[in-house]
């Protein structure tokens, strides 16, 4: 189906097709000569920092508190003002202070780069995993009193430990996480339109940093200012960056540094293309900020920044809609994958894996791994897409997709409660028979023919068997005869790599200063957040939330630091 033949669009196409075309980059044919330095400068501050989500609020409140004049830009608009961090569960990492400190770092280590882990060939980032890890051991014990510090009215709830029990230092590391929510009424909430999760989750935590941002006289955000350059003298000094305001250029000055937090590249087709395993363009789909397009990664590599591991993502399997972006399909949390009366299968109708695994942690965000498996004897991706298939009993019990959060949370994608309208659009496929269901996803665009149609009969009369046996001997799955597929009619749902963002992105080091390909920092330019994540070789639920608290605030207040170049 094609965005034309959607009746019941998105109420944000006009926001979204605007918005993110006017702010994406373009990485073939673009120039990459550099802004000059301006004669005049528009705006000027100590230290700008580029993208208001969860690691430029950070940023900006680690160098404001350091004493520093900041500004903020933002690409969107303040009314709609969209992040991965708004958008996001809302987890969280802070460690207990009373926990052994070098546990703390061999576990962060692990996490980074993992090559303290035993019989690992190599690291991921092992040029800047120790420092990384040190760091993070003496900071991110403060970040649930740093949130608290912000705003009394923020209480999150505990949720975990270490989704790693057998990393290095693992036990003693005393590593928690949390949920974010409010008990009250925030300052937030007059300012910007909420969905129904206003007071938990992504939204009550960026609730919190907005409210520290807002509440700082030093920092002026500066929103509907995309920006698209940086600018630098002839040493390969970064003055300031170039943007875009009223359909008119303007160049904005940091007299100290440039901080870029502007997030990855989701939505950049050639980014994905470029870096992501397997069919990067329809073969995956993200659930997170449609106005993330690796715009910051372009910026950065035109002045000569290294890249570090670009490919990683924190992603699992999920389904996708025909509402596109960029000319990417938007993604829905799945997180039904793996609930009774369901099994997933390859193109050609066979089971592959414990479904569990796709919506548990820490698994779920290593099984897009699974998902872009190469066939070397058929070169083909067997299983782009999987497919989940399900019963009338799952169908009724539960909304397939997450309702709270994300693109379906936020108005992006529309998908009632009930699932039902997802079927009358085809994005859910309906048989009342197996074979009927077969059919048609061998006749799905996407699936191109491949389907047995007797063996993904056979497997899941096999599925059946097991849940009333009470035993899973293919794949070790907990199964009871309760959780068995076999009341009509029965449903297909396409599933493709991806999740809520990419991870790998410009290289940095553990002062968050971007590095270039022999590892030297660029003078006065800094990262944090996902577009330079510290989480290169395995990553727990929330860790980008919590490099956003740890590596934001250490970016901005390093950044504060440096004499102004003029």
């Amino acid at each position: 189906m094609s965005d034309a033949d959607n009746p019941t669009r998105v109420s944000r196409r006009d926001l979204v097709k605007a918005s993110v075309a006017a702010g994406a980059v373009t990485v073939a044919g673009a120039s990459v000569a550099e802004a000059a330095v301006p004669k005049k400068w528009d705006l000027e501050a100590d230290v700008v920092v580029v993208g208001f989500g969860g690691a430029g609020a950070c940023a900006s409140i680690g160098a404001a508190d350091a004493g520093a004049k900041v500004i903020l830009l933002e690409k969107q608009g303040k009314p709609k003002h969209y992040s991965n961090t708004r958008m996001s569960g809302g987890i969280f990492h802070s460690p207990i202070p009373e926990g052994d400190r070098k546990a703390l770092k061999e576990y962060a280590k692990a996490m980074f780069s993992g090559e303290n882990i035993p019989g690992k060939l190599e690291g991921e980032q092992p040029e800047v995993s120790d420092e990384l890890a040190a760091l993070f051991s003496e900071r991110a014990i403060d970040n649930l009193p740093f949130l608290m510090r912000l705003d009394p009215e923020f209480k999150p709830g505990r949720l975990g430990g270490a989704a790693f029990p057998n990393f290095p230092g693992a036990k003693e590391a005393g590593y928690r996480t949390y949920r974010s929510s409010y008990i009250g009424k925030s300052v937030y909430e007059s300012t910007i339109d909420k969905p129904k999760n206003q007071k938990m989750n992504g939204e009550a935590f960026f609730a919190c940093l907005q409210f520290g941002v807002e509440s700082r006289k030093n920092i002026r955000v500066v929103y509907d200012t995309p920006a698209s350059r940086l600018v630098t003298n002839d040493a390969g000094e970064v003055l300031g960056v170039i943007a875009t305001q009223a359909g008119k250029p303007i160049a904005v000055k940091a007299r100290r540094a440039v901080v870029l937090t502007c997030g990855g590249y989701e939505y950049n087709m050639a980014m994905r293309k470029a870096f992501l395993e397997g069919p990067g363009v329809d073969g995956w789909a993200f659930y997170g900020s449609p106005f993330n397009t690796g715009d910051g990664i372009e910026m950065a590599l035109k002045v000569g920044a290294g890249l570090m591991k670009a490919g990683k993502a924190a992603s699992r399997i999920i389904t996708a809609v025909p509402i596109r972006v960029n000319g990417l399909r938007m993604g829905l949390i799945t997180d039904s994958v793996g609930a009774p009366n369901s099994i997933v299968v390859d193109n050609y109708g066979k089971r592959y894996e414990n479904e569990v695994l796709v919506t548990i942690d820490p698994s779920r965000y290593f099984f897009y791994k699974a998902a872009v498996q190469f066939d070397i004897v058929k070169l083909d991706y067997p299983r782009t897409p999987s497919w989940m298939v399900f019963d009338e009993t799952l169908r009724a019990r539960r909304c397939i997709t997450s309702q709270g959060i994300s693109t379906a949370g936020y108005g992006f994608v529309p998908w009632a409660p009930d699932n039902l309208d997802a079927i009358e659009r085809g994005w859910i496929l309906k048989g009342d028979t197996l074979e009927e269901l077969a059919a048609k996803i061998k006749a799905h665009g996407d699936n191109k023919g491949k389907l047995d149609e007797a063996a993904f009969v056979r497997a899941v009369t096999k599925f059946n068997e097991s849940c009333a046996a009470g035993k899973d001997e293919e794949f070790g799955r907990k199964v009871d005869a309760a959780g068995k597929i076999g009341k009509p009619p029965y449903y297909a749902l396409p599933l493709y790599a991806g999740g809520p963002n990419t991870k790998g992105g410009i290289s940095a080091n553990a002062k968050r200063e971007v590095l270039d390909w022999a590892g030297k920092p660029i003078a006065r330019l800094y990262t944090a957040g996902e577009i330079s994540s510290a989480f290169k070789f395995v990553y727990q639920g929330g860790g980008n939330l919590t490099e956003c608290i740890t590596f934001g605030r250490v970016a901005g207040e390093n950044a504060a630091k440096l004499k102004a170049w003029s």
